[in-house]
């Protein structure tokens, strides 16, 4: 039963809504596309799931209800008196559907008619060919038991050994419904023996079970040959076999272990456990183009290490390098003293990829090229981190004149079409059933799983641009032909960062403060530094960008190899707004910043409010004395960031010598319960909403305040 409460709160918005999951199963997508098609897969899986959840209840149950083995269609008679948890369940899928296209995908009548229409179509059509498979089933067990048909009388010892015997699980019934959908009083089944019985059920038994290899076969198929469109199923389909699998998998257990299924799997589980220490199982997701091959090379991961790794001689050359390159910068202003610009883009899923996507294209559509000239630096987190990297190369590519134009309205929807289907298709058609497939990044191999589908499908929806690898960026931010990039993401080991930049960087390791200071810890890794001799400048973009934006559970967290192994996660854990890496920046290179410039503006492009009074904590529950110290520092992590770096952006504006300004572009809807959610999927109402967003008028007076200040 829990599966239909697990998929129940799905539907409904209860169960990771914050990751978009209702909208896997409400607007399925097919092909790109949510149609009658997407819709009707959905269905078919659907009915796998009902047939699934009916044929391992009726294996475990069937004995319960004896009377069902001397009627016509057992299977069938079972499955209509047992329809009650499943047809509640269809029924609230179907209304919430219903809204859910009305709502938030905008969809006309016609189109939601089209959808459920196309979902009853799946749904009917597999419940009808698993019937007809089972018909044949009651056909064969007839055939089977017709010579034994007179001599059901008891007598016959292959069929009635011995009377049955009262089973004290059996359950009373006097009436059930029929195949006419008509009330029949149960007729006692007494008189035929426990082998008879048993024929009747097995012979069901045996059918429901290849039906749900069938289904087995079917996650497999699709998972091995998810590179072709075609077997990209919706998510939400393979989701549903995936619990058509599970449910059956567990009455499996039940039924052939009995009492001892329990320690069958901590048996198992400890035996997986073995393997994964020793390697010779590894799912685990890595880095696509750094070298893993080299296990003797791993490289330390200890507090001497870094210390060595973020040496005074080494910052300083790093920093020296550094100032190379903002005298590059220098050189391509006009202006003798111009003013020296950070980018920071907060994380927030696709709908802060669509927020500072259209932010970046309306600033430059009002001020030119005014911004991105100025620009030495991007950092941030998440979705807005995937729009910024895709901006940067569009923009330079449309000043080579390789476009037309980086402003383009198209490339909104571009960088905010869906990447959920593809992780959770991924997930649960190659993660878990054929996690053996490979692809190479040059001459590394690595195991394709929803980390690949994720970089794969976003390469796809920005056309191959971002295919590259971090070195291939160097030359080209060496000489301030673009801005810089800093991917941040966060060490689960200790909370530190994991820095990476096409650029020497070991001065961001530590504050310069402490550049000094050998007793200070660094709180951040440089990692082309740190992996050095292991080809991290062969990492790719779209490996950087998905260790910048790795949602818990959503995308498989990178390990990386060092002794003991880290492994790292979304960067939203430290810094989601990206504020964090300029303010050091700007404090290590203060001098040069107050001899070349007139001063430092940072422009913020965020998906939340920054005044910290939007969703507050509800409480006043029963059980908050339990739940409330872990739910008040999950619920406001983003707010004590910016607490903190409020703190941190006072201290520096005042301590500096020149002038630091922040100007602010936020996504705030009107409706703060109807905002866009923080996942890799946007409704059409959603994406409508986050481009009007910066139409706000908080939005253009920071516009108009930034184009001042800019001409100044």
């Amino acid at each position: 039963l829990l599966c239909w409460f697990v998929l129940g709160s799905t539907i409904l918005g209860g169960f990771m809504k914050t990751y978009g999951a209702d909208a896997l199963f409400l607007v399925p997508e097919y092909l790109g596309k949510v149609n009658a098609l997407s819709a009707l897969l959905v269905g078919m899986a659907m009915g796998v799931l009902f047939m699934s959840w009916n044929v391992t209840t009726f294996i475990l149950h069937a004995r319960r209800f004896t009377f069902l083995a001397a009627t016509s269609k057992p299977f069938l008679k079972y499955c209509l008196n047992n329809a009650l948890v499943p047809a509640f369940f269809l029924l609230i899928y179907l209304v919430r559907a219903t809204q859910y296209e009305a709502q938030e995908a905008l969809f006309s009548i016609a189109d939601q008619l089209w959808l459920i229409g196309g979902f009853l179509v799946g749904f009917i059509t597999l419940l009808s060919i698993s019937f007809a498979f089972f018909f044949g089933a009651d056909r064969q067990i007839l055939r089977t038991l017709q010579p034994l048909a007179p001599r059901l009388d008891g007598m016959d010892p292959r069929v009635t050994d011995k009377p049955e015997e009262h089973d004290p699980l059996a359950l009373p019934v006097s009436w059930y419904l029929n195949t006419r959908f008509r009330w029949r009083q149960v007729r006692s089944a007494t008189h035929y023996g426990n082998l008879f019985l048993d024929r009747v059920f097995k012979r069901h038994h045996v059918a429901g079970m290849i039906g749900i290899l069938l289904a087995l076969l079917s996650l497999f198929t699709a998972g091995f040959f998810l590179e072709v469109p075609v077997f990209q199923v919706p998510a939400a389909a393979s989701i549903l076999v995936f619990f058509a699998i599970l449910v059956a998998v567990i009455g499996a257990l039940s039924y052939f272990l009995k009492s001892w299924s329990v320690l069958f799997v901590l048996a198992l589980i400890m035996l997986l456990n073995y393997l994964y220490e020793q390697e010779w199982i590894d799912p685990r997701n890595k880095a696509y183009g750094l070298d893993y091959t080299k296990r003797a090379e791993r490289k330390p991961y200890t507090k001497e290490a870094l210390a060595a790794l973020s040496s005074p001689k080494h910052i300083e050359a790093d920093r020296l390098n550094m100032l190379s390159i903002l005298n590059a910068w220098k050189a391509k202003q006009v202006s003798t003293k111009p003013k020296l610009v950070f980018i920071n883009v907060s994380g927030g899923g696709l709908r802060s990829a669509a927020f500072v996507m259209n932010g970046l294209q309306s600033i430059q559509r009002v001020m030119g090229d005014s911004l991105m000239q100025r620009t030495i630096l991007i950092s941030g987190a998440s979705g807005g981190m995937l729009a910024a990297a895709y901006y940067r190369d569009l923009y330079f590519q449309a000043k080579q004149n390789r476009l037309l134009s980086s402003t383009d309205p198209r490339y909104i929807d571009r960088v905010t079409r869906d990447l959920l289907n593809p992780i959770f298709s991924s997930m649960v058609s190659r993660d878990i059933f054929s996690p053996a497939q490979r692809f190479m990044v040059g001459s590394y191999s690595y195991v394709k799983d929803r980390g690949y589908a994720f970089e794969r499908q976003f390469n796809e929806h920005t056309e191959g641009l971002l295919s590259k690898s971090l070195a291939s960026y160097q030359q080209l931010e060496a000489s301030a032909a673009m801005p810089m990039i800093f991917f941040n993401s966060v060490i689960t080991r200790d909370g530190r960062k994991m820095l990476a930049s096409a650029q020497p960087i070991r001065f961001m390791m530590k504050p310069r403060a402490f550049a000094n200071d050998l007793s200070c810890s660094a709180d951040a890794v440089d990692f082309q530094q740190y992996f050095q001799g292991l080809d991290p400048g062969n990492v790719r973009l779209l490996t950087l960008l998905r260790m910048n934006a790795t949602f818990p559970y959503v995308l498989p967290n990178v390990w990386l190899p060092t002794e003991p192994v880290i492994d790292v996660m979304d960067a939203g854990m430290r810094d989601n707004y990206g504020q964090d890496v300029s303010l050091r920046f700007i404090d290590y290179f203060a001098d040069w910043i107050r001899e070349n410039t007139s001063g430092v503006v940072i422009v913020q492009l965020r998906d939340r409010t920054n005044d910290g009074w939007q969703a507050p904590l509800e409480t006043g529950k029963a059980t908050d004395f339990l739940l409330k110290p872990a739910a008040m520092l999950q619920h406001n992590w983003f707010k004590l960031q910016d607490y903190l770096q409020n703190d941190q952006y006072s201290y520096l504006k005042d301590d500096v010598g020149f002038t630091v300004q922040r100007v602010t572009f936020m996504y705030a809807p009107d409706d703060p319960s109807k905002g866009a959610a923080l996942n890799f999927h946007l409704t059409e109402r959603e994406r409508l909403t986050m481009v009007n967003a910066f139409q706000s008028i908080h939005n253009q007076a920071q516009l108009v305040r930034l184009r001042k200040i800019l001409q100044d």
